[in-house]
């Protein structure tokens, strides 16, 4: 076999775009490294509340003792986004559809049996569904960049279902934040209020790296 000979012009241009690269760190790996984050969003978005409201207390304790537990499980999603954001360890779809389950089952396993009923106005109800919408969304906006910037450095080959998982691992660590302050544990308000606000980061953050990888492709085919 003879080898080919490349031109010295070339031969030069590729060696001076030879650049080193740091190997990504496992996926758990990256994902405890938001250890930080899930803890900021799980004390200081019940922080703030009581800042901006003057709300003195938290909700009934078996509202938010397992509020760590709902952290942890973001993390775990956050983690299997990492994996489906590297090409060639993409989640089947077995898997995909359990990590799914796991999160949803999670979520109303430990929100739901908290429910109580509240006797107020229809007015008041939807008030607060707005209230905890708006919460979760201003913190958990700017917290989705952070695992959106580390998918941006993989190359998924679904978007869609990498920043889709992003947003379910931040929402839920919001939610663990959210749900220490919340008095409305009624069946509508957790699921219209908090379950929502997690549907809608996970459309944003779908939409969002389908966008970032469009750009991507575009730059790359310039």
């Amino acid at each position: 076999m003879s080898a080919v000979q490349l031109p010295p012009a070339l031969q030069t241009a590729i060696d001076a775009d030879l650049r080193p690269v740091r190997p990504l760190a496992a996926p758990g790996w990256r994902a405890l490294a938001l250890l930080p984050l899930g803890i900021a969003l799980l004390i200081g978005l019940p922080a703030f509340w009581v800042w901006s409201r003057d709300i003195t207390a938290l909700a009934p304790w078996p509202w938010w003792s397992l509020s760590p537990l709902e952290t942890a499980i973001g993390l775990v999603v956050l983690a299997a986004a990492f994996r489906e954001a590297v090409p060639g360890s993409e989640l089947s779809g077995i898997a995909l559809s359990a990590l799914v389950a796991l999160a949803g089952g999670a979520f109303l396993a430990i929100n739901l049996p908290s429910a109580v009923a509240v006797d107020v106005s229809s007015a008041t109800v939807v008030l607060w569904i707005r209230d905890c919408i708006e919460m979760t969304m201003t913190f958990s906006i700017p917290a989705l960049a952070i695992p959106a910037w580390l998918v941006s450095r993989a190359l998924p080959n679904r978007p869609a279902v990498t920043g889709a998982l992003c947003g379910l691992g931040v929402g839920l660590m919001s939610d663990a934040g959210l749900r220490m302050l919340c008095w409305n544990g009624e069946y509508v308000h957790v699921l219209a209020a908090h379950g929502g606000a997690i549907v809608m980061l996970m459309a944003l953050g779908a939409a969002s790296a389908v966008t970032v990888e469009r750009r991507k492709a575009r730059r790359r085919a310039s």
